[in-house]
């Protein structure tokens, strides 16, 4: 009998653990507002960075952008794939300096920057050179 309530509980903590999501808090951020205002852009990218202080949003960004490039986005709502989508596509093409520096450190051997740049380019992003 406790054998049974044991698998059935682990069963049940798969479910849970697997079906687990980025929190939605902060879903309503306006990204175009972040995208149009280069100093509000600036301190975003230096709050992941490690160089500036980090609003609740920038922090809660921070915490999960590691596990959100290396997973594609998978623990991400809707919402949030499409704002990220959005927003690597903007540093990719208009950015490319910050780019360069959020890629070289949560992606230092290039295997997720590849990926997302050439979904860029699908797009039609022309990507120069660095």
């Amino acid at each position: 009998m406790i054998l049974k309530s044991c698998v059935v509980l682990c069963c049940v903590l798969v479910c849970v653990l697997g079906d687990e999501k980025y929190t939605d808090k902060y879903d309503n951020v306006n990204l175009q507002e972040i995208l149009e205002n280069k100093r509000l852009l600036e301190a975003y990218v230096n709050c992941i960075l490690d160089k500036g202080k980090c609003s609740p949003e920038g922090k809660e960004l921070k915490e999960h952008i590691q596990d959100a490039l290396e997973t594609g986005c998978e623990k991400c709502t809707d919402k949030q794939m499409e704002g990220t989508t959005t927003m690597i596509d903007h540093l990719v093409k208009h950015e490319r300096a910050m780019w360069k520096e959020l890629t070289d450190k949560f992606d230092p051997k290039g295997i997720w920057r590849k990926k997302y740049e050439d979904r860029a380019r699908e797009k039609g992003i022309v990507i120069p050179e660095d």
